[in-house]
């Protein structure tokens, strides 16, 4: 009934959507119209062809099947049931083996054959990634050969494509050559079709400060091929300029592009989360300190309130791993809410730190014919007088030099680069001048530039008194003689470095003066001064050749060389 009922439904819907006119269908004849057929069987023969039936029924019933004859056991076999053989007469000498050398198939040569992309400039690229130029030329079997070829051809639609060629297509073939036993040719030709351009770009992004500064960092233009290389690096450049430019949390979307056959161009749509203008706060650390937020702001290149930007974060992050303190060390920024008078967002930078191992153990040696032999040992702790203030104790034995130095050294002292340093040693030096035990303590304060950040003027001044014995040559007595001197200096210097590099100047040049005022006493007192003048130049000539030159001029004005200490004196 439910089938009759849906299926009427169904046609009335019908009937009533499409107005189908009734279909007037013929009634059958009744039955008293038709003759009666004649039976297959008449009762009378389906009676007699009944078996007879009894009356009692508790009478056994008959049998279904026959008895069927006991087949009689089958005897076990005499192997079986004969009696186990002593352990004492069983032969336990191993059977042979029997090795057969496996018959090494030999390797199937190939020769790979390129079409197609030597016009579009694939050639190379499509080599340096084949599967078949990978395997050598040679495979252990076809299915081998047979399965680069086919990994190949998906290579070049992948290349192809990379370039702007989205209806490119490749096939690839076996071919055996004639005549040559087991040597096949790969062939993948390819087919790159006409080369999609951009028809439009269009950037989504929050206006910024200046207008336009995501369009104008996105060096696409309409009309450019759809390169995925050049539209990566475009974007790249996105994520990369904004965070210098006061966008610290710009994040760049998955690109849209919208290909039309028809003309062969493409809508290129690029979503950008430029996130707020900011600018930089202050200071959070966390971790394992080995120095707190203010002497972080020591070494920070900018100042609070400042326009954000990234390359000045990632110099501070240099400058946190040029300490030496930390095994781990990482700065983010991080949003806080707060809107300065400017309209930007203060930014914190959180500075999470791991300290490292602070101490450390040197040991070094060796041979020269004019020295020759040294052995020169060190230990220091980079941060026993925090923050950066270091304890530096050296020792030095050899042939013309034994001695022991303590050092006091605090890095990044107020100011970034800015370096106080105080020694005391006593040393004895023997060379040919002169041989002299002396003792030592000076004082150092210096500005020096580094790697990470390299100085147009640095200095130096401090302090020394020195106390010692040397021997020199008299050339009126003809033999060496002892004399004690006691020297008070005040050596300072500055340099002037004009050069594009510290440790790899290509042009430009460096110019340093040395002025060491210093005072003698041996019996009387006698002040003089020492001068030192280095310049260094730098010229390219050609990409790989610089030409290089350094000039040096000393002198040791307001005394003689007899009452100046051996060891102050300038040698060449």
């Amino acid at each position: 009934m439910f089938l009759a009922g849906f299926s009427t439904s169904v046609i009335a819907v019908a009937a009533g959507l499409q107005q189908v006119p009734p279909v007037v269908v013929a009634t059958p004849p009744s039955a008293t119209q038709q003759a009666p057929e004649p039976p297959i069987v008449p009762d009378d023969a389906f009676d007699k062809a009944l078996p007879p039936l009894s009356n009692d029924i508790n009478a056994p019933l008959e049998p279904m099947l026959p008895a069927v004859p006991a087949v009689p056991e089958a005897a076990a076999p005499p192997e079986l049931t004969a009696p186990l053989p002593a352990l004492s007469g069983f032969d336990t000498t191993p059977l042979n083996d029997v090795t057969v050398a496996d018959t090494k198939a030999p390797d199937i040569r190939y020769e790979t054959v390129l079409r197609g992309l030597d016009g579009i400039g694939l050639t190379g690229q499509f080599n340096g990634l084949s599967s078949l130029k990978g395997g050598g030329g040679k495979a252990p079997n076809a299915t081998v050969v047979s399965a680069r070829v086919r990994e190949d051809e998906a290579l070049a639609v992948r290349l192809m494509k990379s370039l702007g060629y989205y209806d490119g297509s490749a096939v690839s073939a076996l071919e055996i050559i004639p005549g040559e036993t087991g040597r096949v040719r790969a062939v993948v030709s390819a087919t790159p079709g006409k080369q999609y351009t951009l028809g439009s770009i269009t950037v989504q992004a929050q206006p910024t400060v200046p207008p336009g500064l995501v369009e104008s960092q996105l060096p696409l233009k309409i009309g450019d091929p759809i390169d995925a290389v050049r539209v990566q690096a475009a974007e790249a450049n996105v994520a990369l300029i904004l965070p210098q430019q006061g966008y610290p949390f710009t994040k760049v979307g998955q690109r849209d592009i919208l290909l039309d056959d028809a003309v062969g161009t493409g809508a290129y749509t690029l979503p950008v989360d430029t996130g707020p203008r900011s600018s930089f706060g202050t200071f959070t650390t966390e971790g394992r300190l080995a120095f707190g937020a203010e002497h972080v702001s020591v070494l920070t290149r900018f100042k609070p309130g400042e326009l954000y930007d990234n390359r000045k974060v990632d110099d501070l992050r240099e400058a946190l791993v040029a300490t030496g303190l930390f095994s781990t060390v990482s700065v983010e920024p991080l949003r806080t809410g707060n809107i300065n008078p400017d309209g930007t967002e203060q930014v914190n930078l959180l500075i999470e730190q791991e300290r490292g191992p602070p101490r450390s153990l040197s040991v070094s040696g060796g041979y020269s014919t004019g020295q020759g032999i040294r052995l020169e040992g060190a230990f220091t702790h980079r941060n026993l007088f925090p923050p950066e203030g270091a304890l530096i104790a050296t020792a030095v034995a050899g042939t013309q030099e034994q001695g022991a130095t303590v050092t006091f050294r605090r890095s990044n002292a107020g100011r970034r680069d800015k370096t106080v340093t105080l020694t005391a040693g006593a040393n004895h030096s023997n060379y040919d001048a002169f041989d002299a035990f002396t003792t030592t303590v000076s004082g150092r304060i210096s500005y020096d530039s580094t790697p990470i950040w390299q100085k147009k003027f640095t200095y130096a001044y401090g302090f020394e008194l020195t106390g010692t014995n040397e021997s020199v040559f008299d050339f009126g007595l003809g033999a060496r003689k002892r004399g004690t001197y006691f020297i008070a200096a005040l050596p300072g210097q500055v340099e002037f470095d004009q050069s594009d590099s510290l440790l790899n100047p290509t042009k430009g040049y460096r110019l340093k003066l040395s002025l060491s005022p210093e005072t003698s006493v041996r019996g009387a007192v006698r002040p003089y001064a020492r001068t030192l003048i280095e310049a260094s130049g730098y010229y390219p000539i050609g990409g790989s050749i610089v030409l290089a030159g350094r000039v040096r001029a000393g002198s040791i004005a307001g005394t003689g060389r007899d009452d100046l200490a051996p060891s102050r004196r300038y040698y060449g």
